[in-house]
């Protein structure tokens, strides 16, 4: 082989070889990178993080001492003003001279109290329908049976709430629930009791959740998001439409638009939508749309940390000034932002936008022949186009107060859902399923409401529910 054609061979090796270094480097940093995230800069939830790593909040440190604060009314049990019993120690002689006290005047008293449960045990009301023969003209007329005594014997609404309480607000499963009743009560209560119980009260609330779902649809500000849950052996999804005083919760077998059409909510809805940009949310274009900005910050911390992003803690750093400034405003009575100070956290936050979208061009590399889609391009490239061509979304909490920075609503309320799954495991049935989504949906308004869960659940079984404020 002549020198000239050698020399050409090694170098078209040499750009293979060049080339698929280059790949394998970029696949290494994709894998390693894909390995740091957790949950302080990513979506991934704390429990994924495992023992060993110590989750870092986002949140802004305080410079005060763990526990309770000057001014903290703490919760110290104190005397009532009228007991239910009282007991008085008289001393039975002179401490001193031993004379017998009896009958001798009392001078003072200390008074001392201890807080106890009456004891546990089912009460047993008998309902006699009695029959009454008329003095004019014989006939007999029998008394009837209030709905609670439906059959010859069974358990009345306070002990079918009581379970339900447990199985659904306390996340406890059947089983359990079974035996806890068992050692307070003494009852011998099969599951399947507790499961049609659950289901007569998912029943009951039909018409409860239907007025739910009415006044979440005309909401100014609506917070949406979704959780993956089993269901009978298989992937469903948990979807959460909210606000700090309603909730709706529906368990689907889709993620996307469909479950939410499906739901009916978001497709009449015409306020504003937070939530974390998910692709079926922006489907509905009916109403406006605000971008959960933790996430922002979640991703903006790992492309920081992990890629050494100099541009996204200057990013992350204004997202916070910003969300300041909405706060202050917000204590000011305003609606918005001032508009110089808005003028200029926009400005900057363009410029911050610049330095990084200069740092991450778009892919270089030609399409392939055939190849079809979008490129492939690098995180920084896709966070930046997100955050640079739906700013209006991003910053909604600027031109109007009342939109949150973030979607933590929505998080807080899909939170008992995944304890659920850790504690009583998968749903067996659709049916489960949805009757737990309409009775968590129905408790965590109340709760939201400041109601007495076990009081309400009482209602529904008195076939009179309580309804929730609507607005």
């Amino acid at each position: 082989m002549r020198p000239e054609e050698e020399n050409a061979l090694l170098k078209a090796e040499n750009a293979a070889l060049h080339e698929q270094v280059t790949a394998l480097v970029g696949r290494v940093q994709e894998l390693e990178a894909r390995l740091a995230k957790d949950s302080h800069n990513s979506g991934k939830p704390p429990a994924s993080d495992g023992l060993r790593r110590k989750t870092r909040s986002l949140r802004k440190r305080s410079g005060r001492k763990p526990g309770g604060q000057l001014g903290h009314r703490g919760e110290t049990l104190h005397l009532v003003a009228t007991p239910d019993t009282v007991v008085e120690h008289r001393p039975p002689a002179c401490m001193h001279c031993q004379t017998p006290l009896e009958g001798a005047p009392v001078v003072g008293r200390e008074r001392r109290q201890v807080h106890e449960l009456p004891p546990l045990r089912l009460l047993v009301h008998e309902h006699q329908a009695v029959r009454v023969r008329c003095p004019a003209c014989g006939a007999v007329s029998a008394g009837t049976f209030p709905s609670e005594a439906s059959s010859r014997a069974q358990y009345g609404p306070r002990v079918r709430a009581l379970a339900v309480y447990l199985v659904q607000a306390q996340f406890v499963p059947f089983g359990r629930a079974q035996q806890l009743l068992a050692d307070l009560f003494g009852m011998r209560l099969g599951r399947g009791s507790v499961v049609s119980w659950v289901q007569q009260a998912a029943r009951t609330l039909a018409p409860v959740e239907a007025q739910i779902k009415a006044a979440l649809t005309g909401a100014p500000v609506l917070h949406n998001d979704e959780t993956g849950v089993r269901r009978g052996g298989r992937l469903a999804w948990v979807h959460v439409a909210s606000t700090g005083r309603l909730t709706h919760y529906a368990i689907h077998a889709k993620r996307g638009s469909e479950a939410t059409d499906a739901v009916g909510i978001l497709p009449p809805f015409r306020g504003v939508s937070v939530h974390d940009g998910w692709v079926g949310y922006r489907t509905y274009t009916a109403c406006r749309h605000a971008l959960c900005n933790v996430h922002h910050l979640r991703e903006l911390t790992y492309l920081e940390e992990e890629y050494h992003q100099a541009w996204a803690g200057e990013l992350k750093a204004l997202l916070r000034q910003m969300h300041t400034a909405a706060a202050q405003a917000r204590a000011q009575g305003l609606r918005a932002v001032p508009p110089t100070q808005h003028a200029r956290l926009r400005a900057r936050y363009q410029d911050v936008l610049a330095v990084g979208l200069a740092a991450n061009p778009p892919p270089a590399a030609p399409r392939r022949p055939g190849q079809r889609g979008r490129l492939a391009q690098s995180p920084a490239r896709n966070l930046l186009e997100r955050l640079a061509f739906g700013q209006e979304q991003v910053l909604a909490f600027l031109d109007d107060l009342a939109i949150p920075f973030d979607n933590n609503q929505a998080e807080r309320d899909l939170r008992g859902l995944k304890m659920q799954q850790k504690v009583s495991g998968c749903f067996r049935s659709e049916a489960g399923a949805d009757a737990f989504a309409r009775l968590r949906g129905y408790l965590a308004t109340l709760r939201k409401q400041g109601q007495a869960l076990l009081a309400a659940l009482e209602t529904v079984f008195a076939g009179q529910p309580l309804y929730p404020a609507l607005v």
